[in-house]
């Protein structure tokens, strides 16, 4: 294995990851901005409350977006797994 080919195999788990952490990652990040504007407008200083939403939204998010990310990390081991024998010899 040449060193360009373990750079790009490394480039592609990593675009995997991000593609994978994006959506929960985004959507707790959205929610916590906006329980925050909210706590600050209402001077409710409460951490119990922007961590049940937070846990709401990123349940909810991969409720919603669970099977799409698991199907892309499948295709992505399948297609790492048939790559295998081309990447070693």
């Amino acid at each position: 294995m040449t060193p360009e080919t373990a750079l790009t195999e490394i480039g592609r788990g990593l675009q995997m990851a991000l593609l994978l952490g994006a959506p929960p990652l985004l959507a707790v990040l959205v929610v916590g901005v906006v329980v925050g504007i909210v706590q600050a407008a209402t001077q409710i200083n409460e951490q119990t409350i922007a961590f049940v939403v937070k846990g709401i939204a990123l349940a909810a998010t991969l409720a919603i977006t669970g099977h799409f990310l698991l199907g892309k990390l499948v295709s992505f081991t399948i297609d790492l797994f048939q790559r295998i024998p081309h990447l070693i010899g």
